[in-house]
């Protein structure tokens, strides 16, 4: 998912390679807290004294194993912390933030947030720092304004919030290194028995992130959020040079809701019966016609072409293609389409999600966002950057935590529900009859996605493009054939107007979006979706043939005959 803009506010950056002992919440909030007030009023002594100052401290603890071919390649894990401040000087009409958003980074080394002295030093310091860049900026900014014609939304760069006082539940990882190197081995063993696996990998992860916030206003915020995930990807090459690559992911909360050894096994089997039939696919041509995007395409889909032209900063910023931002009130989707985002949902529907958080990385409380209601437009999501008709943050002000780039309006979990939603079977006959009444042998099923990016901005087309994994052409006869090598690629207003129907048939997108403040967890949930006329595009491919030597794997032909039996009985 595409970096657009690069918009940061000041802030400075510390990591530690240390895991921290076992701490006191209060303690920490309450050092934070004194340091925080002690600095903002001195300051207001100052010529330009800030109106607004924040800390956030945000500690990462993260095991990684990786595996291939059946053994661990790699295992590590790490501690990160990092501060980032948001010191603000002039008015909250017009402030340093306005232009120049570049974050000021300092590291600081080794540094214990339970040791009351070096940690108050240690934000003293960072304080200092930041307050002088934050002069700096604001030079600038009032220089660029008297050269510049008025902004049109004249709502300011900044709105207060309420205070909050919030402590949440305190997480470790626990003891999982063992169990994560035996599932790496596992489930990478069966594709050293594959002759057509060019590359394989197993990567296993846990993660605890835990908060500590304070800001000017009152607020004092501790939480921890812990991240399980299981990625296991394979590549092979087609004869005329294309690379062809299959994955499949689980999310969980804890490492016990990871899916039985039995389904990721069958998961892996399928993956590598599926790349040695892409490898035979024909190429797709260049299409334009009616098309199947199924439930975890869907939720991509959505994510790219609609999610980020509702985050509220853009619709702001006068480099903006601002697509929407005049549509409010007006029908964008079919009229039983409904989404919204709601950071507060761990699971839906049996599904887990990703994009989940208690409070915002600005102190605001994650709001549930209804942003189209029965295929109405209803709102946007909004950081403490206010714009025309929406003037108060609703808990979307997100950034990479351990990145120090500041905070923007971001997706948190979208959610779309379909009204009286048809049978996925019945779905693909809706497709069909499209498919005959324009005298077409076959329409597209695009049952997979593994990312995209949209161009957001006025200086390019403001376009869409994103990579199928698995595309099959479904024939008026019945046949299903694979296809390969093409990209779904539109604008956002016309392909959202051939949107025609969704299934029952829901299922999550979790992932990484990368966009102007980093990296964040997100979600897409919706059913599969009908689109009467798509497009799609060659994709870019290596010309490169398939290797001449044989695999280094070593294997014997009593392995490789016991691996068969064993898939023949299921095992």
């Amino acid at each position: 998912m595409k970096r657009l803009v690069l918009c940061l506010v000041p802030v400075l950056f510390w990591s530690i390679p240390s895991v921290a002992d076992e701490r006191d919440p209060e303690r920490i909030l309450e050092n934070m807290h004194d340091e925080l007030v002690r600095n903002f009023e001195i300051l207001q002594d100052e010529e330009k004294p800030p109106f607004y100052l924040s800390y956030e401290i945000v500690e990462d603890d993260m095991i990684q194993v990786t595996g291939s071919y059946g053994e661990v390649s790699g295992d590590v894990d790490f501690v990160n912390r990092v501060l980032t401040i948001d010191l603000r000087v002039g008015s909250p009409e017009l402030d340093n933030t306005r232009v120049d958003r570049t974050p000021q980074r300092v590291n600081f080394g080794s540094l214990s947030v339970e040791a009351e002295q070096p940690l108050k030093v240690a934000l003293w310091n960072a304080t200092n720092d930041s307050y002088r860049s934050a002069l700096s900026q604001l030079t600038q900014v009032e220089s660029q304004v008297q050269a510049t014609v008025e902004e049109e939304d004249k709502t300011g760069d900044f709105v207060a919030s309420s205070k909050e006082d919030y402590r949440g539940r305190s997480l470790e990882l626990g003891d999982v290194r063992e169990d994560f190197r035996a599932k790496a081995k596992r489930y990478g063993l069966p594709f050293k028995y594959e002759d057509h696996i060019q590359d394989n990998s197993v990567l296993i992860v846990g993660e605890v992130e835990t908060r500590w916030y304070v800001n000017s206003e009152g607020t004092k915020i501790a939480t921890a959020e812990a991240y399980y995930r299981i990625s296991i990807s394979a590549t092979t090459k087609a004869e005329d040079g294309m690379e062809l690559r299959r994955y499949v992911s689980y999310e969980a909360l804890t490492p016990e809701e990871f899916p039985d050894d039995d389904k990721v096994m069958s998961d892996v089997r399928t993956i590598i019966e599926e790349l040695k039939e892409m490898r035979d696919a024909p190429i797709e041509e260049p299409y334009e016609g009616p098309a199947i995007l199924g439930a975890r395409a869907a939720g991509v889909f959505f994510h790219e072409i609609l999610g980020h032209r509702l985050e509220g900063h853009r619709l702001k910023s006068v480099t903006d293609g601002q697509t929407f931002k005049a549509k409010l009130g007006e029908q964008i989707l079919p009229k039983n389409f409904t989404m919204y985002f709601d950071p507060a949902l761990r699971k839906y529907r049996g599904l887990t999600m990703w994009g989940f958080y208690d409070y915002d990385n600005q102190g605001v409380k994650g709001e549930r966002v209804t942003v189209i209601e029965n295929g109405i437009l209803t709102g946007f999501l909004m950081s403490r950057q206010p714009m025309e008709g929406f003037l108060t943050s609703n808990g979307h002000g997100r950034r990479q935590s351990t990145s120090g780039w500041g905070s923007v309006s971001r997706q948190s979990n979208l959610i779309l529900d379909v009204e009286n939603p048809v049978s996925a079977d019945e779905l693909k006959e809706m497709l069909l009859e499209r498919v005959r009444e324009q005298g077409r042998e076959f329409g597209l099923y695009i049952d997979d996605i593994q990312g995209g990016f949209a161009v957001t901005g006025r200086t390019m087309p403001n376009a869409f493009n994103v990579q199928p994994l698995t595309i099959y052409r479904l024939y008026t006869d019945g046949r299903k054939e694979f296809v390969r090598g093409i990209d779904l690629i539109g604008t956002p207003l016309t392909t959202m107007s051939r949107i025609e129907a969704g299934a029952n048939d829901y299922d999550t997108f979790n992932g990484y979006c990368g966009a102007e403040s980093g990296r964040i967890p997100v979600s897409a949930v919706s059913p599969s979706i009908l689109i009467s006329q798509i497009e799609v595009q060659k994709t870019s491919t290596s010309r490169a043939k398939p290797p001449i030597l044989p695999n280094p794997v070593e294997r014997d032909d009593d392995e490789v005959s016991m691996h068969f039996q064993r898939q023949t009985q299921g095992e």
